[in-house]
């Protein structure tokens, strides 16, 4: 089916643009603001309300395929691209993308996206945040064009089975890392709770105590809220780093803090996202690998899971290949289309990896429900809730998209 023409429109996103540099440099809360300086180029100030572009593909049809392009939170930071900003992006949509999409005859999303992925304007390849959203948008141009819902393109694609099958949910909190867990344990939820563990003063403690309390209150509150006993959720904390920082990056220091946080975590299991930071690909690699090797000979059963410097498809290629954690995150706008989320997936699933489709707060409700299609139809090991960082938002958003499509799919079995 042929695109007659294209959209954009400025939107907003689930969340902020913030500045991580200067929030691990100990810049300070003024409300919902941050206080100090920016370090990392783009940012006028810390925090800065995040933006997103509105893809709209309108078919021969008449029916119009939506995409949204967004960036992560963290724009900018551990090698991914700068911010994304509409009052610059609008325009070079405009004059670039619209003439390359207007009048495509759109069939399989695959070839599309891989495409798309490799295209560049005057010798660069697009920004992330416009492949993951126009990506999206081919994506629904080719369910329409089929008559299929968004999951069953995918697998159409990529040949693989249509599963009518959940995908365990993984909520975060942000920074309000008590009430929101009280929400989360009441609606089930698979996996909790992200906790912005962001700062060494007020979040981890300069020894780690302040994350070991934590991890027990975590615990015990399970044990105290859940009606049903079989209910056992994994807990997934990201530290962003700053295990390592406390700890001088010594593995044998932070293998046995991990030690105590698993005590703590009590018949939960516990993933520990992105231990340390070493600011570049090859040595967060060596350590990642360095601090695997002394929690298996430690008999040390928390799961590690890579998150700084493992960006793209070939990024998530190379921590999988050399078994430096237990899973990846495949962080769903750095990786530019969205047919690289599928790729990744299958590959850690043949690896042995397991993978988590992650993503950021700092999404829409587009690209989230796009995602939940990614997620069932490529089988991911987790997918995080999102946009925002109030939880019951983004749950009614990713957990309602998931339900509407399962019956779907068991209504067509039924008739077929």
């Amino acid at each position: 089916m042929i695109i007659k023409k294209v959209l954009f429109s400025a939107g907003v996103t689930g969340f902020f643009f913030d500045d991580q540099a200067a929030i691990k440099k100990g810049a300070g809360h003024d409300g919902f603001i941050y206080e100090g300086e920016p370090e990392t180029d783009g940012f006028k100030t810390i925090r800065i309300a995040g933006e997103s572009i509105s893809v709209m593909l309108v078919m021969e049809n008449g029916q119009i395929a939506y995409g949204d392009c967004a960036a992560v939170q963290y724009s900018g930071a551990g090698g991914r691209d700068p911010l994304f900003l509409t009052e610059t992006y609008i325009p070079f949509l405009d004059e670039h993308i619209r003439p390359y999409l207007e009048g495509r005859n759109i069939t399989s999303f695959k070839d599309e996206a891989e495409a798309f992925d490799i295209l560049k304007i005057n010798g660069e390849r697009l920004h992330t945040a416009i492949r993951y959203g126009v990506s999206q948008a081919l994506l629904d141009a080719a369910a329409i064009s089929a008559g299929l819902l968004k999951q069953e393109v995918v697998c159409r694609d990529y040949d693989l089975p249509v599963i009518d099958e959940a995908v365990p949910l993984f909520a975060q909190s942000g920074d309000d890392r008590y009430a929101a867990v009280d929400k989360m344990i009441l609606k089930h939820i698979d996996v909790l709770p992200h906790a912005l563990i962001n700062n060494i003063d007020t979040k981890l403690g300069r020894k780690g105590e302040l994350l070991l309390e934590y991890v027990q209150w975590l615990s015990d509150r399970v044990l105290k809220l859940r009606t049903d006993e079989s209910y056992k959720p994994d807990i997934h904390i990201d530290v962003y780093g700053n295990i390592g920082t406390i700890f001088n990056y010594d593995a044998e220091k932070m293998a046995d803090y991990l030690l105590e946080l698993e005590i703590a975590a009590g018949e939960l299991q516990l993933y520990i996202e992105g231990p340390m930071d070493m600011g570049e690909k090859a040595g967060q690699i060596k350590a990642m690998k360095e601090l695997q090797e002394t929690l298996a000979v430690k008999g040390c059963k928390v799961k590690t899971v890579a998150d700084e410097w493992c960006n793209t498809w070939e990024d998530i290629k190379d921590f999988t290949d050399a078994r430096c954690c237990d899973m990846v995150q495949i962080k769903t706008p750095d990786l530019g289309s969205i047919h690289n989320i599928v790729k990744s997936i299958l590959y850690c699933k043949k690896m042995g990896m397991e993978a988590y489709q992650g993503g950021t707060c700092n999404e829409t409700n587009i690209s989230a429900q796009t995602c939940v299609h990614i997620a069932l139809a490529a089988r991911a090991e987790r997918m995080l809730v999102k946009p925002g960082m109030g939880f019951d938002e983004g749950l009614t958003i990713v957990k309602n998209e998931m339900e509407r499509t399962l019956e779907v799919l068991r209504w067509k079995e039924g008739n077929r």
